[in-house]
């Protein structure tokens, strides 16, 4: 084997997995949004259950979840769940539709599309919360 043949096949081996296609993103943000839903109902669990060990100590930790940040929490919540849900969808039609290997460059933008169209006004209602909870 040639020096050059040698150092295309390292070249090769090397190379990393990721090939830039926006279903590998989708596929990374999948996961993402997977893990933080799991850990927003750990925490769910855990600040319900305080009901059964002390109605004031339940009482308090709702009450400092009454700020902004939270509500800005809130938002990333909101639209963490709607894209693994409807990413959710997507994958299942990729999976068991006939044809959904053909068209899934076109459901990751349906994805995309709807997302945008329940986030703009969710961004909204939550901002206006916001708005009035500060003044």
């Amino acid at each position: 084997m040639t020096s050059t043949q040698e150092v295309a096949l390292t070249r090769e081996r090397t190379r990393s997995l990721y090939r830039g296609d926006p279903g590998m993103w989708s596929w990374a943000l999948h996961r993402i949004t997977g893990v933080a839903t799991f850990f927003f109902l750990f925490v769910h669990v855990l600040d319900t259950a305080l009901v059964r060990v002390s109605q004031d100590a339940y009482n308090e930790v709702i009450g400092t979840y009454q700020n902004p940040i939270v509500a800005l929490m809130e938002l990333s919540l909101v639209a963490v769940v709607l894209y693994h849900g409807l990413n959710g969808v997507r994958i299942i039609l990729v999976d068991f539709w006939a044809k959904g290997c053909r068209y899934q460059r076109q459901l990751l933008w349906g994805v995309g599309v709807v997302w945008l169209v329940v986030m703009i006004p969710a961004t909204f209602r939550i901002i206006q919360q916001i708005m009035k909870g500060i003044s």
